[in-house]
């Protein structure tokens, strides 16, 4: 039901959902553009309902156990690309809990660098119990890409905390000449993924931002609030950089296949997450609002229910100010967003939610009961994909 410039959001009833799960290769393209694991349990459940769906990642994480990786090999960060890909595996494939399970495992953090080694080694052997349970064709590819990536890794590597999937993808890249998409088809058929993974841009580039107080700073990892103190001054702009050590913007292009993709959708989604590190950072390579701009399907933003310390002093009618900023007036172009999808009781959010603020800047206010009992104060995930699937059909 349409109110003015509100939309009252009437889920689909449990039959339409059920005729998705049994038919989920007519499932609708839903395109996400997103980074971090706000959206992991939503994939999930969206993995059971269309097989069609497309996830934009950030490649530019410059914390954790990507930060090793990314300096021994320059190379877009993989971390969160593994993370979606697993979320999406068929759960229903036989030994996909198997290869999920790997693909999430660390090594320890306070363990020496010699008994690390060790344990990599173990784990290449066949007889090892995380390799052993693995579909033969699986284990593998599997242990062919933990060589390449034990013979690879350079003298003084930091194997503390390493992720074994990150490990693996990094590997499957090398051994691809550097092409991070044919690592990803590659896992992609082995898990049986539900769905399409890409990272926004294949180079390997670095998130810098401008505060408030003028202040620059470079690095995903020291803007998040989680691996570093939160930035003490509101971020102004966002850009992009050939590496932490440069504050020269550098400019990279999105791959036609991924502004390809952009078209296909048939709704795109700014989904929960950190507003600027994992939503809008793919939207600065060029080609990419471009493309956002000429689809011709709903576009809506679904704004966190938590706190997100990177939006640091904005409002919702700022962070949808901010968002459409990257959609200057094209010709032809439908812009870059039409809707913000809200739960229908707005005492979720972590600030005040002005209404008016967000209709005066050409955005409709969605409403659905996207925050139930049992996920609150967080979204509901199969709520959330009930009301996409809605928006999708029948926008107005």
């Amino acid at each position: 039901m349409s109110t003015g410039n509100e939309l009252h959001l009437r889920l689909p009833d449990q039959r339409r959902m059920d005729w998705f799960r049994q038919n989920p290769e007519l499932g609708p393209r839903l395109l996400f553009f997103t980074g971090g694991s706000a959206l992991r349990a939503a994939s999930r459940r969206l993995a059971a309902y269309t097989q069609n769906s497309i996830h934009v990642v950030t490649p530019f994480d410059s914390g954790g156990s990507s930060a090793p990786l990314r300096q021994a090999f320059g190379m877009p960060a993989v971390g969160d690309i593994r993370n979606r890909l697993m979320a999406l595996a068929d759960p229903d494939v036989e030994g996909n809990d198997a290869l999920v399970s790997l693909f999430a495992h660390r090594l320890p953090r306070t363990a020496c660098q010699e008994r690390l080694q060790a344990m990599l080694d173990e784990l290449v052997q066949a007889g090892h119990p995380k390799i052993q349970v693995l579909h033969p064709a699986v284990r593998e590819v599997v242990r062919r890409h933990l060589q390449i990536f034990r013979h690879s890794i350079p003298p003084g590597f930091d194997l503390a905390g390493a992720c074994i999937g990150n490990a693996i993808l990094c590997a499957g890249c090398l051994e691809q000449h550097g092409d991070i998409n044919a690592a990803i088809s590659l896992y992609s058929g082995l898990a049986a993924v539900r769905g399409i993974v890409r990272p926004v841009v294949r180079d390997s580039c670095h998130l810098g931002a401008v505060l408030a107080d003028g202040q620059t700073v470079i690095g995903q990892h020291l803007l998040t609030g989680k691996q570093a103190a939160q930035i003490p001054s509101p971020i102004r702009r966002l850009f992009l950089t050939s590496g932490l050590d440069s504050s020269t913007p550098c400019f990279v292009s999105a791959d036609r296949d991924l502004t390809d993709l952009i078209g296909q959708a048939e709704l795109i989604c700014y989904p929960m997450g950190s507003f600027f590190t994992s939503v809008l950072a793919n939207l600065l390579p060029r080609g990419v609002a471009e493309s956002i701009a000429r689809a011709r399907c709903p576009k809506v933003f679904v704004p966190n229910t938590f706190y997100d310390p990177e939006a640091l002093g904005l409002t919702l009618a700022d962070q949808v100010r901010t968002l459409l900023s990257f959609f200057p007036a094209r010709s032809g172009g439908e812009g870059g967003l039409d809707f913000v999808l809200l739960d229908g009781c707005l005492e979720h959010y972590p600030g005040p939610i002005d209404l008016s603020a967000v209709r005066s800047l050409g955005v409709r206010v969605a409403r659905a009961g996207l925050v139930t009992p049992g996920s609150a104060p967080g979204i509901d995930p199969e709520r959330l994909v009930q009301a996409l699937f809605s928006l999708a059909s029948s926008p107005d």
